[in-house]
C-alpha cells in the first residue's frame, strides 16, 4: 500500500467482507480425559495401531483446552476478527445424553474470550468427534442418534446463542459418511457402503432438525448454515467413459447433500447409481426430506482441490465410495501440496460461480480453504512459507474473480490458525498459519500468518510478486 493508502496491484474485497480462520475441538483441545469428557470415536480409532500414520492420536493435540488465552493473543495480534471452531459433543454430553457443566462452561469461556478481544465466533456443533458411547448403539447408522443431536443442539445453542450469531450444525456430512462408514479411513472405520449411505442421510437429518430446533429458540441475531466439502470432477477429454465416470463422482461427492440441503432432494441419477445397494430409500421417511431443506441463511463452501475421475481399469484401484466401483482418480498433476492435493485456484472460481448459479439466493462463505506443506523453523524461529504464502494469495484472488463474476460470497475462513492434528495423517501435514512444536507447545507466526493480516487489514490481496513480510 502506497503512503497515499491507495492499494495499488491489489485487488480488493467488498466492505464487511468477512476474514477469519478456522479449527476444530478434537484437531486443537487435547486434554481428552479432563472435566468430564468422554471418549469419542476418534479417541477408539486413534487408539488402535495402523489407523493414524505414526499412531499419533489427538490425546495432546495443540492442548488449546489449556491454552486458548495464548491462542486468542495471536487473533489479536494478526488482527483476525473472525473465528470458526467447533464445540466436543463428548466434552458437552460425555454419553451423547448427559450434560456434563464443566465441558459447557468451557465453551462459554471460549466465547467470552473471543468477545473480549472483539472476534465473532462462529460455531459449529459436530465436527465428527460422536460420542463413543452413541457409536456403540450403532452411531450415524441409528436413527436415535439424530434425535440425541437435536437434543444436543438445543443445550449448547441455549447456552451460547446470544452472544454466538454464525451457527453450523454440521461440518462436512460427506466425510464422516463415507470416509468414516463407507471405506474406513475416517472414525469409527467402517467400510459398508449400505451403512455409509445410512449415515449420510441421518447425518443430514441431524442438520435439517438440529437448524430447526435452533430456529425455534434463535433470535434476529442469530444465522445458521452448513459446511459441504467441495471436489470439482475434471476431465480434460471428451471420452464418454470419462464423463461417466465424472458424473458420478460429482453426484455423490458434490450434488447430493447440497440438493438434499436446498431442497432438491437427492439427485435421481445418483439414487440410481446406488439402487442396487438398497440402503438410501429405506432410511428415508416421511417428512425427511423437507427438514433436511431447512432454510439456511448462507452455504458454508469448504474447498482445497478438485479431483480428476476416471474409468477403472483391471488392476486399478478404487475410489471406495458407495456407487462408484467402476471409478478410479487419477494422480493430480503438480504443483501439489505435501497431501498431494492439487493447488488449482481457478477451480475454486469455478465452483463459487456454479453454486452462485445453482442456489441463487444464498450467499457463500469459504467457510475452509488452505494447504499442508512441509515447513522449516529458520533462524530467529521464523517460518517462510512461500508455498502456503502464494497458496492463499492465487486462492484469494480467485475468491475475488467470483465476486466479479456475480457470486455473493461474504467471507474466507482460512484452514487452519494453527498446525493440528491432520485426522488420519496425524501431526505431519502442517495446515496452520501458526507453527506448533507439538513437542513443547511453543507456538511461531508462520509468514502466512503475517500476509493473512496485511490482507485483513487492508481488505485486500496482492496481485502478482509476493511480498515478504
Amino acid at each position: 500500500m502506497d503512503p497515499q493508502g491507495n492499494h495499488s496491484n491489489r485487488l480488493n474485497f467488498p466492505a464487511g467482507f468477512l476474514w477469519g480462520t478456522a479449527t476444530a475441538a478434537y484437531q486443537v483441545e487435547g486434554a481428552t480425559q479432563e472435566d468430564g469428557r468422554g471418549p469419542s470415536i476418534w479417541d477408539t480409532f486413534s487408539a488402535i495401531p495402523g489407523n493414524v500414520v505414526e499412531n499419533h492420536t489427538g490425546e495432546q493435540a495443540c492442548d488449546h483446552f489449556h491454552r486458548w488465552r495464548e491462542d486468542f493473543g495471536l487473533l489479536t495480534r494478526l488482527g483476525i476478527p473472525n473465528y470458526r471452531f467447533s464445540i466436543s459433543w463428548p466434552r458437552v454430553q460425555p454419553d451423547g445424553k448427559t450434560l456434563e457443566p464443566r465441558g459447557l462452561d468451557f465453551y462459554d469461556r471460549l466465547v467470552e474470550g473471543l468477545l473480549e478481544r472483539d472476534v465473532t465466533p462462529m460455531v459449529t456443533l459436530y465436527h465428527w468427534d460422536l460420542p463413543q458411547a452413541l457409536q456403540d448403539d450403532g452411531g450415524w447408522t441409528n436413527r436415535d442418534t439424530v434425535a440425541r443431536f437435536v437434543d444436543y443442539a438445543e443445550v449448547v445453542f441455549s447456552r451460547l446463542s446470544d452472544r454466538v450469531p454464525y451457527w453450523m450444525a454440521v461440518n462436512e456430512p460427506f466425510c464422516s459418511a463415507f470416509f468414516g462408514y463407507g471405506n474406513g479411513v475416517h472414525a469409527p472405520g467402517i467400510s459398508d457402503h449400505r451403512q455409509a449411505l445410512r449415515s449420510m442421510h441421518h447425518l443430514l437429518l441431524a442438520h435439517g432438525l438440529g437448524v430447526e430446533r435452533m430456529r425455534e429458540l434463535a433470535d434476529d441475531g442469530n444465522s445458521f448454515g452448513i459446511a459441504l466439502n467441495f471436489a470439482p470432477a475434471v476431465v480434460e477429454t471428451d471420452d464418454p467413459a470419462h464423463e461417466e465416470a465424472a458424473r458420478k463422482f460429482d453426484a455423490v461427492q458434490n450434488r447430493i447433500c447440497l440438493d438434499a440441503v436446498t431442497g432438491r432432494g437427492y439427485p435421481e441419477d445418483y439414487l440410481g447409481d446406488v439402487a442396487h445397494l438398497d440402503a438410501l430409500a429405506p432410511a428415508v421417511q416421511d417428512g425427511d426430506m423437507a427438514s433436511i431443506a431447512a432454510p439456511l441463511d448462507w452455504l458454508g463452501v469448504n474447498y482445497y482441490a478438485p479431483c480428476r475421475p476416471a474409468p477403472r481399469g483391471a488392476g486399478d484401484e478404487g475410489c471406495g465410495l458407495p456407487g462408484l466401483d467402476d471409478v478410479r482418480m487419477l494422480p493430480a498433476p503438480p504443483p501439489v501440496t505435501s497431501m498431494g492435493w492439487e493447488q488449482a485456484p481457478g477451480q475454486l472460481t469455478e465452483l463459487l460461480v456454479w453454486l452462485a448459479k445453482r442456489c441463487p439466493t444464498l450467499p457463500l462463505i469459504v467457510a475452509e480453504n488452505g494447504a499442508a506443506f512441509a515447513d522449516t523453523v529458520g533462524d530467529g524461529g521464523r517460518i517462510h512459507d512461500t508455498e502456503r504464502m502464494r497458496y492463499y494469495t492465487e486462492h484469494l484472488a480467485a475468491v475475488r474473480a467470483a465476486i466479479d463474476a456475480g457470486a455473493d460470497v461474504r467471507g474466507y475462513y482460512a484452514w487452519s490458525l494453527l498446525d493440528n492434528f491432520e485426522w488420519g495423517m496425524g501431526y505431519g501435514q502442517r495446515f496452520g498459519v501458526v507453527h506448533v512444536d507439538f513437542d513443547t507447545q511453543e507456538r511461531r507466526i508462520k509468514d502466512s500468518g503475517w500476509l493473512l493480516a496485511n490482507a485483513i487489514e487492508t481488505n485486500s490481496v496482492p496481485q502478482g510478486e509476493i511480498p515478504l513480510p
